[in-house]
Order: structure tokens, then sequence, then C-alpha cells
């Protein structure tokens, strides 16, 4: 092993010593990368670093992060969630489980329209923890339901992790939103058949709504609410995607599109005001602020990593892994769910990945393929404790009686549930192929 491949490991130790003791994750890509590749190789090495952050701001794909982002954040400033639990819980309410049922497809709605994970879940935590332990719920069944149907905003299209992995894997937007479809389908499915196979099987466990309660509305209002509440999110999300996948718009400009329409969506229900479109216009800036500085300062540590011999270490790591490119495979998704338990999304993304990537597109791996594999595992990052952002948006707005421990709990099962639909897409690569060869991707 080389001077310089010793400091490329030094450099990614000091960047996890730097986390731990609470640095920002920016901040301790860039001093890591800065320092090592100076010892290794001067400021000869950085010379190229003005060309590649010019391309991460002037990146046209990019482009379309902080237009998504306004489309979440005002559809969720809308208080969408709020009327859509009511109807789409009044849908199944009849069943057992129904209310779990409902959860996980308010999730499905929620994260095709807005995508921000945590909105999601405190605002399904305020609004339905309480209302299922009361019912009866246990409070792991009922916190990992609300946990996991928040994360689906990270599979389901226009996801910004798919974006990231679009530019990551020099593959179309189109093309990773159209991979996702059916995975994130499948996702919500095995989800919500467990939760019905759970309610058979434990009677009791997930009662029914009370019937004074399902007809507290009639099926008129119903029908009519299901087309004024659940019709138009459905409808701007269609647009949105159906305009990238089937080619007519770039997905900046889609994204563009996204945005007004839900300025129009808010303006015609009576909702939008000053107040509301500055809250929207700050969140959408310090959010898209967040995810450049670290796409910014990941050009940094990219740079000093692989200047320092960083990408023959990782193929000889993979190439050691027993089982040729299956086991490498293998060993890459065992490798994404571990830093899960300590990374966020996009720093696995933007850090991590590209790292591992150029072996894998050498060894011919179908990189859409592999992309959804990924996007499948990132999803545990938010379940997985200590650090699943999920768990820790839930305890902010948990009742008193509901510990860390029952979040933690409640997240196991669908942490296994996700491995299941990991193990199916690994399994039978056509359901992330098969939408985009179909449509001519």
């Amino acid at each position: 092993m080389t001077p310089n491949e010793l400091l490329a490991i030094a450099m990614i130790a000091a960047f996890f010593v730097l986390l731990i003791v609470g640095i920002p994750v920016g901040i301790a890509l860039a001093t890591s990368a800065f320092v090592f590749g100076y010892i290794g190789f001067g400021p000869a090495l950085f010379g190229l670093l003005p060309s590649r952050i010019y391309g991460v701001v002037t990146n046209y794909t990019l482009m379309a992060i902080p237009l998504f982002v306004f489309m979440g954040v005002m559809l969720e400033k809308s208080r969408l969630a709020e009327e859509l639990i009511d109807v789409v819980g009044h849908l199944f309410g009849n069943l057992r489980g129904g209310m779990g049922v409902a959860i996980i497809l308010v999730g499905v709605l929620l994260g095709a329209a807005t995508g921000i994970v945590g909105a999601t879940i405190v605002t399904l935590g305020l609004l339905t923890l309480p209302t299922l332990l009361r019912r009866g719920y246990s409070k792991t069944a009922a916190t990992g339901m609300i946990c996991a149907s928040g994360t689906l905003g990270q599979i389901i299209p226009p996801s910004l992790v798919l974006i990231l992995l679009a530019d990551i894997l020099q593959e179309s937007v189109g093309t990773m939103f159209a991979a996702a479809m059916v995975p994130g389908l499948a996702l919500a499915a095995v989800y919500v058949i467990a939760i019905l196979g759970y309610a058979w099987a434990v009677p009791g466990a997930m009662p029914p709504i009370p019937v004074d309660e399902r007809r507290a509305m009639s099926r008129g209002q119903l029908l009519r609410k299901v087309v004024l509440v659940v019709g138009p999110p459905i409808g701007l999300v269609v647009a949105v995607l159906g305009s990238i996948i089937g080619g007519i718009a770039a997905p900046t400009e889609a994204a563009s599109m996204g945005a007004v329409g839900a300025l129009a969506f808010v303006a015609l229900s009576g909702r939008l005001t000053l107040s509301m479109l500055h809250q929207v216009a700050r969140s959408t800036l310090l959010i898209s602020a967040m995810v450049f500085f670290i796409l910014i300062c990941a050009q940094v540590f990219g740079l000093a990593f692989r200047g320092l011999g960083g990408e023959g270490l990782v193929r000889g790591m993979f190439e050691w892994v027993p089982g040729g490119v299956t086991g490498a495979l293998v060993f890459l998704m065992l490798i994404v769910f571990v830093l899960g338990f300590f990374l966020e999304w996009i720093e696995i993304t933007y850090i991590a990945l590209p790292l591992f990537l150029p072996f894998f597109m050498q060894a011919g791996v179908d990189p859409v393929w592999l992309g959804i594999l990924i996007c499948l595992n990132l999803q545990t990052s938010f379940l997985t404790p200590p650090f699943g952002w999920s768990l820790f948006f839930l305890k902010g707005v948990a009742p008193a009686g509901v510990s860390t421990g029952d979040i933690y709990r409640g997240a196991l099962p669908f942490i296994g549930l996700q491995m299941v639909a990991l193990a199916l897409v690994f399994a039978m690569p056509g359901l992330a192929t098969w939408l985009p060869n179909v449509i001519g991707w």
C-alpha cells in the first residue's frame, strides 16, 4: 500500500471523527479533504476544483432541486396531509388495519406530491398517533407505520434521491423516475399486505374505525372530498412525472410547472397568504442551500480521494470479496445499509457512492437497476436506530407515553419489509428496468 493510499484511508477516518465530534457534514468533508490532499500532493491537486464546483452550480438537471422543494413545501404548508388522512381514512375505515393502510397510502400520495419526510412524519404523528393509540393499536405498530409511511417519499418520484442518483450515474432523470415507479409502489404494497396480514392474524390488534365515525360522513360527501382533495395533487403529480417520463419536458421545466401548479392549487384553496409564501420561500432556500453546500464540499472530497489513489483501494476491496460481481453487489448493499445507521442519505449518495460506482460500471452492471437498489437501501437510513431521522421526527411529536424504545421497536419490522422489497428487486431486475424499456428510455 502506497503512502498516498494510506492518506486516503486516514482522510476517510478523519471525516468520521469530525462527524462524531459534531462538525457539520459539509465542513467535515472539505476540511478532511483539503488537509490530507494537501499533505499528499500540495496545492496542485485542487487545480480542477473551481471547474468542478462550477459544474455543480450550473448543472441544468440539479436546478430542478429547488423547484421540486418549493412544490413540496408549498403543498405541505397547504395542510394537504390533514385532508388526505381524513378522506383516505374513511375510505378504508371499515377494514381491520384500515387506518394503517390509509397511513401508507397517504405516505405514497404525500411522497409523490411533496417528498418531505420530516413534514410527512410530523403531520401524521400529530394527526393519527393519538387516535391510533386510543383505538387500541399498539405503540410499536402505530409508530412503525407512521415512520415507514414518511420514508416512501425517498423512492416515489419526484424524489431528490433519484435526481442526485441520476446525476451520479449519468442517466436521465426521466429514466430513474420511470425505473422507481414499480419498486416504489411494490414497497408500499409490501407494507399494506403486512399490515392487513397482521390485523387478520391478531384480531383486535388493529380495529376498524367505529361505525358512528364512519357514518358521520355520507357517501356523497366522501365522494366529493375524494374528488376535491385527492384529485388535484394526483393530477399535479401525474402532469409533472408524465411530462418528464414521456419526454415532453426536461426535469427542470417540469419542476417549474409543478411549482406553479402547487402555487395555483394553494391559491384556489384560499390558503395562500404573504406569510405562507415567505415561509415557503425561506424553507426552500434553506433546504436547497444545504443540499448544494454538501454537493460542493463532496467535490473537494472526491477530488482528493481520487488523487490519493482511493479508486484503486476500492477496486481491490471489491475484487477481494468472493462471489464475483454478485458478491460485490451484496457487499455494496451491506455497506450502504451500515452507513445508514450513521449518515443521512445525501451524504451516502454523494460521498460514498461515487467511490464505489466505477467498479460496477466497469463490471457492466446495469446502472439503472443499481441506482434503484441503492435508492431502496438508502430508505433504511431514515429508519435504522440510533440515528434514523424518521425516528427523531416522530419522537418530537409523540405523546408522553410513547418512548424512544417503542419507536425503535416499531421501526424494526418495517426495516425487514424494506429488505424484502430490496431482495425482490435484486432477484428480479425487471421490476426496475421494465418501465424504462417499455417507454423507450
